[in-house]
């Protein structure tokens, strides 16, 4: 089985560990890449030899914020075809509409009970694109 690369990118360091946790749990053969903002995200990405399958991408961060790193992300070459699922505590409508334009694939809602966070991943990466 070819080993899964996902990269979780969120400023709080806390999530990142969570969403580690949860796919090491989930899955036998993962790589899990973390970036603390999109900042870091994209030049560790511009970098890589070996892109991941996933990127997980929360919204609310500082400096760049989830919205413009995927702008970003979808308008590199290299990057554009890798599936994006955003993710925060919340969503509005406008927002999720928006996301999509911008080329987001899913989304995810943070949970408030970490347990759930398996198998709300699993679901994202096996349905990744949810059309509107």
């Amino acid at each position: 089985m070819e080993e899964m690369i996902f990269m979780i990118i969120d400023d709080d360091k806390d999530d990142r560990f969570f969403f580690k946790e949860a796919l090491t749990k989930m899955l036998s053969s993962v790589k899990c890449l973390g970036a603390n903002g999109g900042i870091e995200a994209l030049e560790l990405l511009r970098k890589a030899e070996q892109l991941p399958h996933f990127i997980f991408l929360d919204l609310n961060m500082p400096h760049m914020d989830g919205r413009e790193c995927l702008k970003q992300l979808k308008s590199d070459q290299k990057l554009k075809n890798i599936p994006v699922i955003m993710y925060s505590t919340s969503f509005s409508e406008d927002t999720i509409k928006e996301l999509y334009e911008l080329g987001a694939s899913r989304f995810l809602n943070k949970p408030a009970d970490i347990n759930q966070l398996p198998a709300q991943v699993l679901e994202a990466i096996e349905r990744p694109k949810i059309l509107s």
